[in-house]
């Protein structure tokens, strides 16, 4: 089951800290994070490093990045 937080638009430390709530919710899985900052970017994908999910970074056309994270 995939689920997807859209996070752009929102100032860090908001996209880490929501992130980091989905993902203990999630427990294991694929949580896919839409950011639109390079901030967001690297908080969220450090947050899941952290934590023992691998982090796919994928380019979005409207300059956006979605991070695919999977345990």
């Amino acid at each position: 089951m995939t689920e997807t937080l859209d996070a752009r638009g929102l100032s860090c430390p908001q996209p880490a800290m929501l992130a980091r709530q989905a993902l203990q919710k999630l427990g294991k899985g694929t949580l896919e994070v839409l950011v639109d900052s390079p901030t967001a970017r690297e908080n969220v994908s450090r947050l899941a490093r952290d934590a023992g999910w691998k982090v796919d970074i994928q380019q979005q056309p409207d300059g956006s990045v979605k991070l695919v994270l999977s345990k």
